[in-house]
């Protein structure tokens, strides 16, 4: 059974600003990218061309419409499962994008309720000190250890080697969580579903935990540098 832990931290919310067009937390360090910020900034350049040469096929009208339609989506189900985390009835409405993602969100929740044995926070803001911030969607006990857990939809499934910036993602949530409230959080999961439905689970176990904080560090490093670079 799911239980808001009665001990958990007590989360501060964190404001949200625009810098350059781009996200940014409002802390007591001054503002911080945001995780998703800087993974975008320092984005391998060959799946950047991959995404621009599909826009080139289907024309930019159709990836538009695409790109909006998975952008909703995933809010969607990201919002339900927020309201299921907190324990509070949430009805979206019942048009094909709704529809879509009930059931989405449904599948992901049918997956993860057993292991799940206390909720610490959804939607958690968290920043490390001077360098980056963000908002992880879940802080769990996961088969009784402190994880990071992230929701994620998908056009189609996908193969380990497309997301390793989400490893980069929870590494990232699970250090600053440490940092600003003294835990040791060495651990993760992707909770993933496809629009047919299909569930995906990725994890980032202990001893895969310092690869991930190092290949994070480097992207943070590289994020800064070019950020220099520009001034």
């Amino acid at each position: 059974m799911i239980k808001l832990h009665p001990s958990a931290p007590d989360y501060k919310e964190l404001d949200r600003t625009l810098i350059e067009g781009v996200r940014h937390y409002t802390t007591d360090d001054g503002p911080l990218p945001s995780v998703t910020t800087v993974l975008s900034a320092t984005k391998n350049p060959f799946d950047a061309a991959a995404l621009e040469r599909w826009r080139e096929q289907v024309g930019p009208t159709e990836a538009a419409n695409v790109s909006k339609i998975a952008s909703d989506r995933g809010n969607l189900m990201h919002n339900i499962l927020e309201h299921w985390a907190k324990g509070i009835d949430f009805n979206p409405g019942n048009n094909l994008i709704h529809t879509q993602a009930k059931k989405m969100a449904n599948v992901i929740r049918e997956n993860i309720e057993e292991p799940i044995t206390e909720i610490w926070g959804s939607e958690v803001p968290l920043y490390y000190p001077g360098l980056y911030a963000g908002t992880a969607d879940l802080v769990i006990k996961w088969n009784g250890n402190l994880a990071i857990g992230d929701f994620k939809q998908t056009n189609k499934p996908k193969k380990e080697e497309w997301i390793q910036d989400y490893y980069l993602q929870l590494a990232a949530y699970a250090m600053a969580h440490n940092e600003m409230y003294g835990t040791d959080i060495r651990e993760g999961h992707i909770f993933m579903c496809s629009v047919d439905r299909q569930y995906q689970q990725f994890s980032l176990t202990e001893d895969k935990f310092d690869y991930w904080t190092h290949k994070w560090a480097e992207r943070l490093e590289q994020y800064y540098h070019l950020r220099d670079l520009k001034k």
